[in-house]
């Protein structure tokens, strides 16, 4: 019953509610049932388990302020990069089993970066977000990489005094990260080695149900922007209040929210996300992001090529000179890169890493994971069995 009236909320709102009213709207009727540690922040639950949090906010060269975690620690340095429709949260939510915990367990200096318009990095020096939507959300994957992660690893460098860190990322974290060290090939000689986990690059041979979604893509998205939708979910928005709120409900919502939704895009492994997990997941996740960053990875599977975004014939011609986007120079990454794909991954198929690694000039290091989906990467409970071994055996050889 509460489910039916956060959804006719929700169309109250999109009939010219006021954000306001319609958040505290929200908040009266919404019922979540969080564990613990769904309810403690990035801080909290940091040290819970046994660490300290600091927070630190980074301005990037065209005016975003993002806020980037530091886990301190003796060893190296290790950058963690997030997925799209997430952000740090994630590297910390199963304690001990996670890795950005396991990571400072080893002693590692970690450092977690949250890209532009997630919770954590809504800020402009001067656009507001809401005010300036059409300005302050004209961004995708590029951007985050091309500024968002090379303004962190420069902080990282001057607050550490290290020439060069360790970085590890997860989907949109390693497309981020190709589309920078492709385009500032500098920044190649900044990093050791980079962990491409389930990396969003190519997406040849997708399952039937991302063709048909992806497919419908370029329309809904169309639709979104006429309706001057440029965020999508909004920390406590209405898609995201519904998500929290539906998927917080036990066996019911396992079904509804894991296995009719998540499983047949991500891959299935019920073992790795498990029933009692919800109600810490969804105290954290998913967390905002632009229309424009889903928008770019669509193109990429319409247009079978890791390439730059593509704004049509007139507007590629102002901004590239082209008729078409060019193909992020993948020749020019020079640092060492480890590729990791999940053998049940469905959304970054192992075919689709070994393509990835045949146009990488230095993979050192390709390895398929058994058990794991895209989501396992970060989310699962069998990370410490299957992924963790292979990641601190790379992070040892480079460091």
């Amino acid at each position: 019953m509460k489910s039916t009236i956060i959804l006719l909320a929700a169309i109250i709102k999109f009939t010219h509610c006021t954000e306001l009213d319609f958040v505290s709207l929200l908040s009266e009727i919404a019922d979540l049932e969080l564990s613990e540690d769904g309810k403690l922040n990035f801080t909290q639950l940091v040290t819970k388990y046994g660490h300290t949090a600091e927070q630190y906010e980074v301005t990037t060269e065209d005016g975003y302020v993002v806020k980037v975690f530091h886990i301190p620690g003796k060893r190296s340095s290790v950058l963690l990069t997030h997925g799209l429709g997430t952000d740090a949260d994630p590297y910390v939510i199963r304690g001990h089993d996670s890795l950005g915990i396991a990571l400072a367990d080893k002693g590692y200096d970690v450092w977690l970066l949250n890209n532009r318009g997630t919770k954590f990095s809504r800020r402009h020096i001067e656009l507001d977000p809401d005010k300036d939507k059409k300005t302050f959300w004209n961004f995708s994957f590029h951007e985050m990489g091309y500024y968002d992660l090379a303004a962190t690893i420069d902080f990282v460098l001057y607050q550490t005094g290290e020439e060069k860190i360790l970085a590890i990322g997860h989907s949109q974290g390693a497309s981020q990260f190709f589309a920078l060290t492709s385009t500032r090939p500098e920044y190649n000689e900044k990093i050791k080695l980079f962990l491409a986990l389930a990396p969003g690059a190519f997406f040849f041979n997708m399952p039937l149900l991302f063709q048909i979604g992806a497919s419908a893509g370029p329309i809904l998205l169309e639709i979104g922007k006429t309706l001057g939708i440029e965020e999508l979910c909004r920390d406590r928005g209405a898609l995201v209040t519904m998500i929290k709120t539906i998927c917080t409900k036990g066996v019911i919502s396992y079904e509804v929210c894991v296995r009719a939704a998540m499983f047949p895009f991500v891959g299935y492994n019920p073992t790795g996300l498990e029933l009692s997990f919800l109600s810490t997941l969804f105290g954290h996740a998913p967390s905002g992001f632009a229309r424009k960053n889903l928008e770019h990875y669509d193109q990429l599977y319409l247009r079978k090529k890791f390439a730059m975004f593509d704004y049509g014939v007139k507007g590629n011609l102002d901004k590239y000179g082209r008729r078409n986007p060019p193909d992020y120079p993948l020749s020019k990454v020079t640092t060492n890169v480890a590729i990791m794909s999940g053998k049940l991954d469905t959304l970054s198929l192992v075919h689709n890493g070994k393509v990835l690694k045949k146009r990488l000039p230095n993979v050192v290091h390709f390895e398929e994971i058994e058990a794991t989906t895209h989501i396992d990467f970060i989310f699962s409970a069998d990370a410490p069995k299957y992924l963790f071994p292979s990641i601190f055996r790379l992070l040892q050889k480079y460091d």
